[in-house]
């Protein structure tokens, strides 16, 4: 059962990305491009962090395309953001952003779309509160996940944790709480109105439920 849906995880996803290639004018094989990419996304470490993610934050940007300046560019970053993804690294951003520029650079997209999409995958470090529309759109997109039903929710939690299963309970305690505490600290934790509208309520509520479940650890 777990392999027919990750077959059927990756078709949906290689028809978005065929539409995707087709649609940025991007030169060369785009299902030799998806190819690389999903085995990226399939490492076997990734419980959370895979292209059942893609996906879902590509159904997010749906809802919201209309409003992007350049939707090319938030939908590569989408695709990208997340390509190189090694816990126990600190520039994973940094690092899918390189890459990001190389396929795109090698599909024959200008340099000026290039460096847009590279300010965006960098904005979901999530290490500062976006300014530009088209990058509080992504970084909304990307932390969808934190509204969402509680259900889901703690499954995500609980994946999260499969993906750091290396670090010890305590420290993981300790810079998970860092971690949500400081989107609770925000005035708010979406930056538009769409999604501060859709999930704001519900994040809050999942993030303290967190907090106070890590606490008792």
């Amino acid at each position: 059962m777990t392999e027919t849906l990750e077959l059927n995880e990756g078709n949906e996803s290689l028809s978005r990305f065929l539409s995707f290639w087709q649609r940025v004018g991007a030169k060369g094989n785009g299902r030799n491009v998806f190819s690389s990419l999903a085995a990226q996304y399939s490492e076997r470490h990734r419980a959370y962090h895979n292209l059942t993610h893609i996906n879902a934050m590509l159904d997010e940007f749906e809802q919201v395309r209309h409003l992007a300046s350049n939707q090319d560019a938030i939908e590569s970053a989408v695709w990208y953001h997340d390509a190189v993804y090694d816990t126990r690294a600190k520039d994973n951003e940094e690092q899918s952003a390189v890459l990001a520029s190389h396929v795109l650079r090698s599909a024959g997209l200008s340099e000026d779309f290039n460096q847009l999409v590279n300010k965006l995958i960098l904005a979901t470090k999530h290490s500062a509160e976006p300014i530009e529309l088209d990058t509080q759109l992504l970084v909304d997109i990307d932390l969808s996940i934190l509204g969402q039903p509680e259900h889901v929710f703690d499954k995500y939690e609980e994946n999260i944790r499969k993906e750091y299963e290396w670090v010890p309970d305590d420290a993981f305690k300790a810079g998970r709480s860092t971690v949500l505490q400081q989107f609770l600290n925000r005035e708010f934790i979406y930056s538009t109105e769409f999604f501060r509208g859709k999930y704001e309520v519900q994040a809050r509520k999942n993030i303290t439920r967190s907090l106070e479940q890590l606490a008792n650890i």
